[in-house]
């Protein structure tokens, strides 16, 4: 297996254990008899535990090697899926999620790692940008994917197709040779002393920051966009999963786009007008009168624009660093998760106003990053 089909396969873990498990969730609510908030914890717990493992993963990959790191979070990955497809409720479902986010946390961690490893410069950038393209590329067809299974099968089936894509990443990372990279040597101590080095990097820890809220606003559409098209505008599941999927080709047309654009531009410039682009789409949403149809066309806008800008925010957060890449990668995906997290528990705070929650979001993620862009730039 080619190491870029290896890390495409990684980079798929965390969209593919969300999103195709999301039309399940109200068929769990009704046959377990449980509130909303209690069956989005399940995706809640997975998105904490994932956040939280990251920070593990990285330095432990720079200590151990990529693949001893993948082999284990694998490992983990494959038990906690086969709980999920065994759990008689919510708690044992909770307790597999927890599970399936350790696992996980090592797949897309080191799908950046690997790349950073693999690739440098202009094909470094091109690599992040097609990781770009498979992340909502997965979006785009788990839900519908799911849809199916539970018609024609069963939910505790997604979960099997979870295994199975594990066991697929697990064959490949046995086929990959390990990279060349330095060592880091000691235990626990020495792992937080590269974390605290990191903070202290005051470029690299400025722009973490700053475009880790860049996506805020795509995971509180991942928690509400049921409710939203399937409570609000009564939508039916199919009709969800389909405008799902448009959400997510807008993310993959956008990574495209970007891979396009950087051999033209510069990061600067892309930047600039991909933010400029949210915020003027996430404004529209916030004014328009809400329907399924302005609502999904302004998801659209406000996804391209965020696809265009992602790949290049990460390439531009991991150039601040020349060592401690797997600790560094793990950091940046942590900030954006955890703060992803959160959003799904704000928005699930406000039913009345989701939609509006989720243009503030997009208006504020784009607005503060293109400030310091646009400083960044006038001091150069």
């Amino acid at each position: 297996m080619p190491s870029f089909v290896l890390i495409l396969l990684l980079a798929g873990f965390p969209a593919l254990a969300t999103d195709m498990y999301l039309p399940a969730l109200p068929m769990l609510q009704q046959m377990w008899h449980l509130s909303l908030a209690q069956t989005n914890f399940s995706l809640v717990i997975f998105f904490l535990t994932f956040s939280l493992f990251l920070l593990v993963y990285g330095p432990l990959a720079d200590r151990f090697g990529r693949r001893p790191v993948l082999f284990a979070g694998l490992t983990i990955f494959i038990a906690g899926s086969l709980f999920c497809a065994m759990a008689q409720s919510i708690t044992q479902l909770v307790i597999a999620r927890f599970l399936q986010g350790c696992g996980a946390a090592a797949a897309s961690s080191l799908s950046l790692t690997l790349s950073k490893d693999l690739y440098t410069g202009q094909q470094q950038k091109k690599a992040m940008a097609y990781i770009g393209v498979i992340v909502p590329l997965v979006p785009m067809l788990a839900p519908m994917l799911g849809s199916w299974v539970i018609e024609h099968l069963s939910w505790r089936i997604i979960f099997v197709s979870h295994v199975l894509l594990a066991l697929a990443s697990f064959i490949g990372t046995l086929l990959l040779k390990e990279p060349v990279i330095y060592r880091t040597q000691g235990g626990l101590t020495a792992v937080l002393r590269r974390y605290i080095v990191l903070c202290k990097n005051r470029p690299y820890r400025s722009l973490m920051l700053i475009f880790s809220i860049t996506p805020l606003f795509f995971y509180s559409f991942l928690a509400a966009s049921g409710s939203i098209y399937m409570h609000d505008f009564q939508l039916s599941s199919q009709q969800f999963g389909l405008l799902f999927g448009f959400n997510a080709i807008s993310l993959m047309t956008g990574s495209f786009f970007c891979a396009r654009l950087s051999a033209r531009f510069s990061s600067l410039q892309i930047l600039t007008w991909s933010l400029a682009g949210m915020f003027c789409a996430g404004t529209v949403m916030l004014l328009w009168h809400p329907t399924s149809l302005s609502f999904a066309l302004t998801m659209f806008a406000v996804s391209f624009c965020m696809g265009i800008s992602r790949p290049l925010c990460n390439h531009m957060v991991l150039e601040q660093v020349h060592s401690d890449i797997g600790a560094a990668s793990s950091l940046l995906t942590f900030s954006s998760f955890i703060l992803g997290a959160i959003g799904m528990q704000l928005v699930s705070l406000v039913p009345d106003a989701k939609i509006i929650l989720i243009a503030v979001m997009a208006i504020t993620g784009s607005a503060i990053p293109w400030l310091a862009l646009r400083r960044l730039t006038l001091s150069h």
